[in-house]
């Protein structure tokens, strides 16, 4: 399978406001349908590790990642980076170093599965990951939509449902970004989960962003 198309067919001066302001932003049709089907067939490779989900909706995929995809990591993380400075510099916090990524994840939910809402660790190293659909909705599978929810200090939770088509990706914020307050940033936090599966089989891709640049 060839890699997925080049980044800077993006318009990311857009991308990079819409990622600072909503915590979100579309990748409209990162993998081609040859290259989600693919993906998604990797989930049954005997090469993959379940993760800790006790349902086994979830594998992680051992390095080297296949089908390009730690280039992907790379590319993405270095094109993340600068925002990723400007954000730990406004919640007051060190600037993200450069560590080993956490593993890359895909998942099958069938009928009735579902992922609860969640977050990764207040002191995440990379505050940006990538999620990926690898299937069809409305024919692959029904319901499981990708959701996330940002809640701000004394102010309800806001809902936010990303409308994927299969190979669409998203950047998404992890775990928290900064907005800005009449007193200054203040720290909104921000979770993700998919809603349960009416019918079908739902493929997704987890890609975390974490580690070095990708070389010039």
């Amino acid at each position: 399978m060839n890699a997925p198309l080049p980044l800077d067919r993006y318009d990311w001066a857009r991308i990079l406001e819409q990622l600072d302001t909503e915590g979100w932003a579309p990748l409209p049709a990162l993998f081609s349908p040859a290259q989600a089907r693919a993906l998604a067939r990797a989930f049954d490779d005997p090469r993959t590790v379940p993760t800790g989900a006790a349902d086994g909706t979830c594998r992680s995929l051992p390095p080297p990642l296949p089908h390009g995809l730690d280039a992907l990591q790379a590319r993405l993380h270095a094109r993340l980076a600068p925002l990723a400075r400007t954000w730990a510099r406004r919640l007051e916090r060190a600037a993200p170093a450069a560590t080993a990524a956490a593993p890359a994840c895909l998942s099958r939910l069938r009928q009735d599965d579902c992922q609860p809402l969640r977050h990764a660790a207040d002191g995440a190293a990379f505050p940006f990951g990538l999620i990926a659909l690898l299937s069809e909705p409305g024919h692959d599978f029904s319901g499981g939509e990708f959701v996330m929810t940002e809640q701000r200090p004394r102010q309800q939770s806001r809902p936010m449902v990303l409308p994927l088509a299969r190979g669409d990706g998203a950047v998404i914020a992890v775990a928290h970004r900064p907005v800005q307050g009449a007193s200054g940033d203040y720290r909104a936090t921000l979770r993700r989960a998919i809603s349960r599966v009416r019918g079908g089989e739902r493929m997704g891709l987890s890609l975390p962003l974490d580690g070095p640049p990708a070389p010039p």
